[in-house]
């Protein structure tokens, strides 16, 4: 796959409005320890995509850095979007598999940055969108496959912008490349009865320089190509959960393509991550493999992992009611839909993430999935202690074409 200007300003784009979500911000300057040398910082944005929609559209009005000391409104901040960039309008789902909006080239003072926050526009730009429609909202969604659009309003937490705390460097007379990696499927909340849908950005900032490319082809049954398919790349936290790092859907040949940090650890080892393929109808597919620093940033010298899915599976339901005590309206349940499967050369089984759905307090829930027995993990995060709290059903089978039930009740009250 040929990486143009473009695919690396959409990675840019992407961590960056995670950063500055709501409105406002300022465009002040350094006045902390910055040199008098300068360097150029790049930012592009992507996305980590979700086959739950059609589209996912977000306006980005402002992105800025800080540079140490004061983190006041005003204090410190520095824009760097483009003024052609200002206030447009982005279909994230467009932004994958190396496919990037550059957001912005600017010279900075060189020296140490803190942070970044991204800043959600509230007026569409006068583009068209994939229904060759003009803009209805500023942010919103497509659903997949019935084609309903839905505003993705921005809790008041988020007004004063998205703040991202990630650390990095600008040098003398170098460029810096980053990349904003807008997660679509964790920063859209779905609602059930009410249509209030919620946009609460999940964005990552990758170093480019840093980040290995993992690719490959998904094959029904190693033959066809599968179009579609919802690609992860997971490793397990301290406690044996998977954790989804990059996320992508596969083009029309099959082919992905996923930024990942190699991260080696203190003895130099370089990181084992398990890609997991699915789409609905197949059921899911997993391999492992190692990443290191640089790797198969050259698309013509590429090593390829491929992942095998089982198709003509007939798909179900699992729904119910999401109920979080003592939450907020706009609070929200992480559906995680998992399963057990051999992914790596022994016959040890690895706990996967098949795919994942946000669901708004209060409204009822509706899951559909290929026909088969799934582990299903909710949760939330306590507003009182910021603790993660969770609930879950082992061993559902979705199957026969019968919706399951399953209410979702969190955190549990209080003795």
């Amino acid at each position: 796959m040929k990486f143009t200007g473009r695919h690396l300003t959409t990675l840019a784009i992407l961590s960056l409005l995670s950063l500055l979500i709501g409105c406002g911000g300022g465009g002040g300057g350094d006045s902390s320890g910055a040199s008098a040398t300068t360097g150029t910082l790049s930012i592009s944005l992507q996305d980590a995509a979700t086959e739950n929609y059609r589209a996912v559209y977000v306006t980005i009005d402002r992105v800025e850095v800080h540079m140490g000391g004061d983190e006041g409104p005003d204090s410190n901040w520095t824009n760097v979007l483009s003024s052609d960039k200002a206030g447009k309008t982005y279909n994230l789902l467009e932004l994958v598999n190396g496919v990037r909006e550059e957001l912005g080239i600017v010279e900075l003072p060189a020296g140490p940055y803190t942070q970044m926050r991204l800043i959600i526009g509230r007026e569409p730009d006068n583009g068209i969108n994939v229904l060759s429609q003009s803009h209805p909202y500023a942010n919103y969604v497509i659903t997949e496959p019935a084609l309903e659009v839905y505003e993705l309003k921005v809790p008041s937490g988020f007004q004063t912008g998205i703040k991202i705390v990630h650390g990095f460097d600008v040098s003398d007379n170098q460029t810096t490349e980053l990349i904003l990696d807008f997660d679509a499927s964790k920063s859209v909340v779905k609602a059930g009865n009410s249509g209030n849908w919620l946009l609460k950005p999940t964005v990552r900032v990758l170093d480019l320089a840093e980040y290995a490319i993992v690719r490959g082809i998904v094959r029904d049954d190693g033959a066809a190509p599968v179009a579609g398919a919802l690609v992860s790349a997971q490793q397990p936290d301290g406690d044996g959960n998977p954790v989804v790092y990059a996320a992508t859907i596969t083009e029309p040949d099959g082919s992905y393509a996923l930024f990942l940090n190699p991260d080696r650890d203190e003895n130099g080892a370089d990181d084992l991550y398990t890609i997991v393929a699915y789409k609905k109808e197949y059921a899911a597919g997993c391999v492992e493999v190692i990443t290191n620093p640089g790797m198969n940033q050259d698309p013509s010298t590429s090593d390829t992992t491929d992942v095998d899915l089982e198709g003509g599976k007939p798909t179900g339901f699992l729904e119910g009611d999401v109920t979080i005590n003592g939450g907020a309206v706009d609070q929200y349940a992480t559906l995680s839909f998992r399963q057990e499967k051999p992914c790596g050369s022994t016959p040890a089984l690895t706990v996967i993430e098949v795919k994942a759905e946000n669901y708004v307090n209060g409204e009822p829930y509706s899951a559909e999935l290929t026909e088969e027995t799934y582990d299903v993990n909710a949760s939330t995060y306590n507003a009182d202690t910021d603790q993660l709290v969770t609930d879950e059903i082992a061993g559902v089978v979705i199957a026969d074409g019968d919706p399951k039930t399953w209410d979702i009740v969190l955190p549990p009250s209080a003795p």
